[in-house]
Order: C-alpha cells, then structure tokens, then sequence
C-alpha cells in the first residue's frame, strides 16, 4: 500500500539545521521515499537558507482578521521534494527560533502548511508534524479543517523529539489560529494558563510517538514527563516509541571525504590515522593515549557537569580530550579554561563545523554522552559507525543503542552506567581506559561498534506501520 505523508519540521538537514531534529527530517523522508512511498516535506523558509529553489505560488493566510502572504517554494533532494513556507514578516530575519514572536511565526507557519495542500493538489494520508512548532496543525484539523471535505480522513502523527520544548503561549494565539475559545481548558491546549503547542499535538493527533522506546516509559513519569505524564498516561494506548535512524551513506567511515583517512572494520589501523591527523590539526602532542571526544550542543542535559567535576582525575589518566560545541556560557568558559589548564592534553572549539565533528567522530577512542535524560541521541550513533567507543548513561535511546562491553563480553560496542553522579561516570570511564590498554580486545568492541545497524531501514518500517494504524483510527 503506497502512502501519500506530509512531513513537517521546522528544521530539516540540509537546509537549516540546530539539532537531531533537522537530522531525522532530512534523513527518515528520504528512506520511505526509497520504499515507495509519496512523501512531500515542508519548512519555514529562513533567511540563512540560499539553497536553490523554484517559486510555485503564493496565497494568503488569515493572521487575526490582517491578510499576510505566503510565497511556496520547492526544491528537490535526492529525490525528497521540500517546500518552503516563506514570509517576509515572520522568516526573513537570523536565527530559527528564539524571537519574541516565535508563537505568532509559528501560528502563520502551521495554517500555510493546511492552506497550501489544496493549492498543490496534494491530499495525505498522514500528516507527520513534529515537535512543538507543529502541534497546532493536529488541532486546527480536528476543530476546523476537516469540515472541509479536502481534508477529510486525512490522520495526524505527532512525534516528540524532546518533551522538555514545548512553546508556551499567551491565549491570543487562539486568535491567531482561528480556534474557538472552547480549547483553551486543561483538558485540551491550555497549560497553567498559557497556550501550550506540543500539548495540542498529543491532544489532538491521531497516533503519538517519541524517538526511543525508553523515552516513550520515560515521559510517563514525573522525573521526565516535564508536567505532562498525567497526558502521557491518558494516551498510553495511542502513545509508542521508534528509535531514530542515521544515513547510512552519509556517515560512512569507508567513503566520507571530510575525514583523513577512510576505513572499515576490516581497516581499524587506518582509524588510528585519523588521530594523528587530528591531534596535528588541533595543536596535541602526537600520542597513542586515549583520545576522548565529545561533539555536542553544550546543554546540561548533556551530563557535561559530570565531565567537569571530575576533570582533574581524568587528566591525570594521561589521557587527551577534545571538545566542539557551542552554547551555555558556563560550559563554554569552563571548557576554555581546562584547555589553558592542559594545553598538551586538551583541545576546545566553541563552534559549529561539520567537518570538524566528522573527524573528531573518526579519530576519537571514546565519545561521552553521560545526558541527563536523552529521548534518542544521534551522536552516540554516529561514534558507534566511526567506531568510536560510546560512554553513556543508561537513559531514552542510548540505554536502547550501547551494549556494555564488560556486561556484554562478546557483543559489546560502549560503556553503560545507570546512576546521574560524578563517581558513576568517572568509574565508568576508568573500565573504558583499563579495557584500552588491551588493544586486541578493545579493536573487536570497536569492530563491533562499526558493524552495528542503526541505518533507517528498520526504524522507517516501524513508521510505515505507524502511518496504517493513524489511517485506521
């Protein structure tokens, strides 16, 4: 059965892109595409955007009684056509999100995506909407579109790709959106007496999911439902978790031209190349100690507090750490002063480079991810196909993705540990540093880490049955 699906995002790679959410956009439409579905994917068109692109049409949208116009623009990828939901008022400006009138920008984003579907003829089977910026399209569907009969029978999927962003509003919004003040009640949108965007998704939408197994228990709870398990519980039935999946083609150890060195597990000695390479590039000493990486928004979900407190200890490990990133001050700033304090052992970047990263995932030995909470986790993948040890907490998707290699002694690929505290990480690393110095054991983890599969196949499967139990419902 061939489906017809919007996917809607406010990010999607390669077009603009702040996290994982861009990645999963760009990558899980491409998959079903392959399989043989019609798949059409739409997005703000922001003003950092300079890809080419072709003008279809433009029309207007009611913004509380005020006529503004929208411009639809298309471009083709790897044969995934994207639209592009541009406005001068609302998407020519820097940056994705962060504006004063982000609820506003977002309100207009959602009901172009609705008004624009009879426009190119396209009636889904399922619309895909993801995170908070997409919410109000499962609503405005419900309560007022599907009385039209172009949007009859059309079903909603919504995902969570992390509850803890949910776009809080003023109630004006419901002007906004043209929806009666009926919705505005605990039981539906409002939330603390604001408008709350990702709760009218898992209100409305027809079937709910999150990007791991684990979240999906996770936000059931009140440690991480972010004052939402109580809604989580209500729709427990129409709730489910599929872990993400990475491209298999771009993040390809044995083919990406932005590392210095290509290999396979076939090659693990041509890994060690990319090290030398990078230690060069970054100003460390040529050495064989371990070299420990983290490529991340710097964020305290991260569990990067847990790395600071035990700085010192690590350091006189002899061992080397490199760090790109960018984001909280704090860690900026703590992270700049632990390179001052070992400038032979520690290299800090406080950017965002692609290619940077991709050579810190070839070159490094171990890759830290010990979050807080993590819904999924894409950085934890990628390692684990550079062959790049992964030490992570055992929370969301990485307790679903890293096997531990003293537990799991013949299929290992990581370092696992349960409890959120500075001994548990720092004990956890010290196994990873004691298994390193046996370098015939610790290549068979890392040639069974760039052997593991989290490529889309599966997980885009997983989607397909979730789209014909939506169209179902």
């Amino acid at each position: 059965m061939k489906l017809r699906i919007l996917f809607v995002s406010a990010e999607v790679a390669p077009y603009a892109k702040t996290g994982g959410l861009a990645d999963v956009a760009g990558s899980l439409p491409q998959a079903l595409v392959k399989m043989g579905h019609d798949v059409k994917v739409v997005m703000p068109r922001y003003k950092a955007i300079h890809s080419e692109m072709k003008y279809i049409t433009d029309f207007p949208v009611e913004m509380d009684n005020k006529r503004e116009t929208c411009i639809l623009r298309e471009a083709v990828d790897s044969n995934v056509t994207t639209f592009f939901i541009d406005s001068y008022q609302y998407f020519d400006r820097l940056g994705l999100y962060c504006h004063f009138d982000d609820g506003d920008r977002f309100a207009f984003f959602c009901k172009a995506v609705l008004e624009m579907l009879p426009k190119i003829n396209f009636k889904p089977d399922i619309i895909h909407c993801n995170d908070w910026h997409t919410g109000p399209i499962c609503m405005m569907l419900r309560e007022k579109y599907n009385l039209y009969p172009f949007y009859e029978g059309i079903k909603t999927i919504f995902t969570i790709h992390n509850l803890e962003y949910q776009g809080h509003f003023s109630r004006n919004i419901l002007r906004l959106l043209d929806v009666p003040e009926s919705v505005f009640v605990p039981e539906k949108v409002e939330f603390y007496g604001q408008f709350n965007y990702l709760k009218a998704g898992v209100v409305y939408a027809d079937k709910i999911n999150t990007v791991s197994v684990t979240y999906a228990e996770e936000i059931k709870t009140a440690e991480f439902g972010e004052r939402l398990d109580g809604l989580m519980r209500e729709r427990a039935a129409d709730l489910s978790g599929i872990v993400n999946g990475i491209s298999y083609e771009y993040w390809n150890p044995l083919t990406d031209k932005a590392i210095y060195k290509n290999y396979s597990e076939k090659s693990i000695k041509d890994k060690y190349i990319n090290k030398y390479e990078l230690q060069k590039e970054l100003g460390l000493r040529k050495s064989d100690e371990m070299l420990i990486s983290v490529v991340h928004r710097l964020t305290s979900q991260k569990g990067l507090e847990l790395v600071l407190k035990s700085f010192d200890k690590i350091m006189a490990q002899g061992v080397q750490f490199v760090l790109l990133g960018e984001g909280d001050p704090y860690l900026e700033n703590e992270f700049k002063r632990m390179m001052k304090q070992y400038p032979e052992q520690v290299a800090v970047r406080i950017e965002f480079s692609a290619d940077l990263a991709q050579k810190i995932y070839a070159s490094g030995d171990v890759f830290l991810m010990p979050s807080t909470f993590e819904p999924c986790g894409l950085g934890q993948m990628i390692s684990l196909r550079y062959g790049t040890l992964p030490i992570v907490r055992a929370t969301g998707g990485l307790a679903e993705t890293v096997k531990d290699a003293d537990e799991d002694q013949v299929n290992g690929t990581g370092f696992v540990f349960s409890e959120y505290s500075e001994k548990a990480f720092y004990s956890t690393l010290l196994r990873a540093i004691n298994m390193y110095s046996n370098k015939i054991k610790w290549n068979k983890i890392v040639k069974n880490a760039i052997k593991e599969d989290f490529s889309w196949d599966i997980s885009a499967q997983k989607y397909v049955t979730l789209y014909k139990e939506a169209s179902k419902s």
